[in-house]
């Protein structure tokens, strides 16, 4: 069996859970490759030493380039801050070795660009951590889509609301520079747009508006010296989808009372179907001239569920989602799969954010496909 050797940089929440799916994956799935956890990387190298210890890798660095070249390692897992995927990617594929990228896949249009030819000259798998779409109940609402089961789709309607920056006083972070492709749109409506392309399709045009409500930060917790800010505190854009379906998309990390509430509802001429993914395990589901929404369970007949648990309702969590993302990996570095999105896809939802940036910047319709 060919083993893969597994580089990891980064060890904050991202870097995480990027280990646990690491030694997880071969727990829950049978694998036609054997997995070593290779090398670690943290500026800090205490934090890396700790951490490389702690999840079972072998090798611990400070300089990321280090691992990168190093030989034993032949996937790249990048969970650093979003102005450090551009370099670390490029070096990567420049090395030939493939790249498992967190979102959104750069900073800037320009970047994702270059990076997703880069890897075409390479010829490497890549990956980009939309680990949300792995969830069972998503490919089921997408199946149901395909199927035609809601028939002719008229509608998106989509939001992604956290309230960790509702209060005026939470601290500056890296999320909040521009230049760190920082804002609600960048942070959580990425992971909108993702999930909106990978249900209904491409988005044609868009119009947006955004705003800024917290103008100044302190630039650390408790301090008076305060940081502006210039990042859009929440974006909402109104889409038309290729396929003819209208859609709205709106993305806060204000809203007080929301934790983790991605959700969407997709009508058609034959029902609509709903998500939150603070309720990750269900779907609700009306069908024309029901009553009322029925409640669809997460359970073992659905592809992904049954490596975790062999009853329904037991529940699947974020970390499975990420175990489910890492596999889907695996099997395209061992050449049995094409599941996930690789760097071309992540550069389309670039194109689409950018397209919104615009469209709230110019308060105009804009066409995707001229960004």
């Amino acid at each position: 069996m060919r083993e893969l050797g597994i580089g990891l940089i980064g060890t904050g929440f991202m870097g995480r859970a990027h280990a646990l799916a690491f030694r997880n994956v071969s727990a829950a799935f049978e694998l036609p490759v054997s997995l070593r956890l290779a090398a670690l990387a943290d500026a800090d190298p205490q934090r890396a030493s700790q951490c490389a210890q702690a999840w079972g890798f072998a090798t611990a660095h400070s300089d990321w380039q280090k691992l990168i070249d190093d030989p034993a390692v032949n996937v790249v897992a990048i969970t650093t801050p979003n102005h450090l995927h551009f370099p670390m990617a490029m070096a990567a594929l420049a090395a030939g070795k493939a790249v498992y990228c967190e979102k959104p896949l750069a900073v800037s249009l320009e970047q994702a660009e270059q990076m997703h030819q880069a890897a075409k000259a390479a010829g490497v798998v890549t990956r980009v951590g939309y680990n949300y779409q792995h969830n069972p109940m998503i490919e089921w609402a997408r199946q149901m889509v395909r199927d035609g089961e809601l028939g002719q789709i008229i509608s998106f309607d989509g939001e992604f609301c956290e309230d960790f920056m509702a209060d005026g006083q939470a601290p500056w972070s890296w999320r909040c520079e521009a230049q760190h492709a920082g804002g609600a749109l960048a942070d959580l409506g990425s992971h909108l747009l993702a999930m909106a392309r990978y249900l209904l399709g491409d988005v044609q045009a868009v119009c947006a508006d955004s705003q800024t409500v917290h103008r100044q930060r302190p630039v650390q917790a408790g301090s008076a010296e305060l940081k502006p800010i210039v990042v859009d505190d929440h974006t909402q854009a109104l889409l038309r989808f290729a396929n003819g379906a209208r859609g709205t998309v709106s993305s806060s990390w204000l809203k007080h009372g929301y934790k983790n509430h991605l959700s969407f509802e997709i009508s058609g001429t034959l029902g609509t179907l709903k998500f939150d993914q603070e309720r990750l395990n269900e779907l609700q589901l009306c069908r024309a001239g029901q009553a009322g929404f029925q409640r669809l369970l997460a359970g073992p007949a659905l592809p992904g569920y049954a490596a975790f648990s062999p009853a329904p309702g037991h529940q699947l969590g974020y970390n499975e989602l990420k175990t489910l993302e890492v596999h889907a990996l695996i099997m395209a570095l061992a050449g049995e799969g094409q599941v996930g999105t690789d760097f071309a896809e992540a550069l389309a939802v670039e194109r689409l954010a950018a397209a919104i940036r615009v469209a709230a910047r110019e308060q105009r319709w804009v066409q995707v496909q001229s960004v």
